[in-house]
């Protein structure tokens, strides 16, 4: 079994995070954005669609959305764990009827037959996290799908300036006070990280050049019994419709979700977020900026991409 699946299945099978994933919209507002920006994409293109895969589905933001619309889901994903929380919010939603709960790792769609789904979806970097293996992968989303495809991947332009910013997720904290533990990490963390930080020219041209975050460390502390960060592949936006062509896909769009919101200060981005106006027009914006084709490799995490069969 490869690195990538093994290292997968013990991150995401860990006993915490299915309730934490499903807190993330109440938490990060760049999750806001992002999850904004897809579910409009979701809602304007159902036409034609009664099935769906939905890849790496996690806690079921998407798959209760779309069995909501009617649809026929079939969740997939590596976590027993998230797959329990995704049951627990279907049931409380209505739509647990609606939808087939499979666990399993995207590397191994082998079980399902071609064109099987008219909507075939994977969001939130699931494709990224099976490096080496993310091009057949991508293949064999296209595979089983018979109408549609939309994914979303780590995105190389959006990871870089990570590399110079150790403290960009503080920027999207919506509640400091939340208790979530990653926040506090974050909020008790920032001044020493600000005061550590040194920037290292030869990582983010690594970064530039091959698109892997992470390797031998995160082997090594999986070896050693640790839960280490998934080894993760960053694309970039024309290698990745590149890619979706050689499998046939046509007509792609793609977007970067959060370009427009990561150049806004956090006390802005807040005060935004509080206001239910503010709030309903600053994410219209965010759509329509985010899905220019110009700024899509600057999402804040994620690249997307839409595509027809």
């Amino acid at each position: 079994m490869d690195y990538s699946r093994k290292i997968s299945e013990r991150l995401w099978n860990l006993s915490d995070k299915g309730e934490l994933e499903s807190r993330r919209e109440e938490t990060f507002i760049d999750d806001i954005i992002q999850k904004n920006h897809i579910e409009r994409e979701l809602l304007d293109h159902l036409d034609g669609v009664e099935t769906v895969f939905d890849g790496g589905a996690g806690c079921g933001r998407f798959s209760i959305l779309l069995a909501k619309q009617g649809c026929r889901v079939t969740h997939f994903d590596i976590s027993q764990t998230m797959i329990e929380k995704a049951k627990e919010l279907a049931e409380k939603a209505g739509v647990l009827n609606k939808i087939t709960f499979v666990k399993g790792a995207l590397e191994d769609l082998s079980g399902f037959e071609d064109r099987s789904f008219d909507l075939v979806i994977s969001f939130d970097a699931p494709i990224s996290y099976t490096y080496p293996n993310q091009e057949r992968v991508i293949g064999e989303l296209v595979r089983i799908c018979r109408k549609r495809i939309m994914v979303s991947v780590s995105s190389r332009l959006g990871y870089l300036p990570y590399l110079a910013n150790p403290i960009q997720k503080n920027q999207f904290i919506l509640d400091e006070n939340c208790g979530d533990p990653f926040v506090t990490w974050c909020v008790e963390n920032k001044e020493n990280a600000v005061k550590t930080f040194r920037f290292e020219k030869d990582a983010a041209g690594k970064l530039w050049k091959d698109g892997l975050m992470g390797g031998d460390a995160e082997i090594a502390e999986y070896e050693n019994g640790g839960v280490p960060w998934c080894i993760t592949y960053t694309f970039l936006p024309d290698e990745l419709e590149n890619i979706l062509k050689s499998f046939g896909v046509k007509n792609i769009a793609l977007a970067g979700p959060g370009a427009y919101a990561r150049t806004i200060p956090w006390e802005l981005l807040v005060k935004m977020m509080k206001d239910q106006n503010q709030r309903s027009d600053f994410l219209d914006f965010c759509y329509r900026y985010d899905s220019n084709p110009f700024v899509c490799g600057m999402g804040k995490d994620n690249l997307f991409a839409r595509g027809e069969l």
